[in-house]
């Protein structure tokens, strides 16, 4: 049995692809903060971005660096079945326009989760930092730009070069991403803040099964730990999206903002 993070120790599940679980090492202080996490994080992820801010340094402690990015796609699966069911159930998902941008934003996830042990984390998150205080100002000085839907800017094959790039980051990281796709949905897009959103979970649910067996062929998955952080991930996520639809756009604007300055500081600093 080898040593996976402070908190707990694992052992790689027999007949799985790599994966790990700790579930019988978990303590009860343990498992309530991982509940307590995920659930904040679920709600910010759903309504913003930046939610694995939050995740990502528990899972760093509970099951160590070289295993907490995969585990957290875990969280980040169970978490968009949530949303995703509750935006399509009160008809926010625009499903065509969505559809346009699985291919472009699969392969660069597959890529990403692919080059993870290649290039630095920390150079992509600086930079990423960077681009998520831009869309936070973005949002603060032009509201209206972000609360109004209208005709789509990005044109072909510009929209499928962003959205590649943009699953090439949150295959490789995850991290922010959810701000990223909501820059490009609702500026690029034409989507006002809640079918963007709704567009966003879709989006993540589509591609996250693809990082998580990348990560899981590695030994970089604990399942255990994932499933209790999902757990409150997907009661975040539920909360979120009803709320989302019953009250629109308005206070999701200052979720944003508020969640954007947290997570560059966190990347930048």
């Amino acid at each position: 049995m080898a040593t996976c993070g402070r908190r707990v120790a694992c052992q790689v599940v027999p007949g799985g692809v790599g994966v790990r679980s700790s579930i019988p090492s978990v303590s009860v202080p343990t498992i309530l903060l991982l509940l307590a996490t995920g659930l904040v994080a679920g709600f910010i992820n759903t309504v913003a971005g930046g939610g694995s801010v939050v995740s990502l340094p528990v899972l760093v402690e509970v099951v160590g660096a070289s295993v907490a990015n995969g585990t957290n796609r875990v969280a980040i699966l169970m978490q968009n079945i949530i949303g995703a069911a509750s935006f399509h159930r009160g008809g926010k998902v625009p499903w065509r326009f969505v559809g346009a941008l699985l291919a472009p934003i699969i392969t660069g996830a597959a890529a990403g989760a692919w080059v993870a042990t290649l290039v630095p984390a920390e150079v992509m998150k600086r930079i990423f930092g960077l681009v998520i205080i831009l869309v936070a100002l973005s949002v603060l000085v032009r509201p209206s730009r972000w609360m109004r839907e209208g005709e789509p800017k990005l044109r072909e094959p510009w929209r499928s070069l962003a959205f590649f790039g943009i699953g090439l980051y949150g295959g490789f990281v995850q991290a922010g991403v959810g701000f990223l796709l909501l820059a490009a949905l609702v500026l690029g897009g034409g989507l006002g803040l809640v079918r963007g959103n709704a567009a966003k979970v879709v989006t993540v649910l589509v591609y996250t099964p693809v990082t998580l067996f990348l990560f899981a062929r590695a030994s970089q998955v604990d399942l255990g730990v994932g499933l209790i952080l999902g757990v409150g991930n997907m009661g975040g996520a539920l909360v979120a999206s009803r709320l989302a639809i019953k009250k629109g756009a308005g206070w999701i604007r200052w979720v944003l903002v508020v969640a954007a300055v947290a997570a560059a500081t966190r990347m930048l600093f």
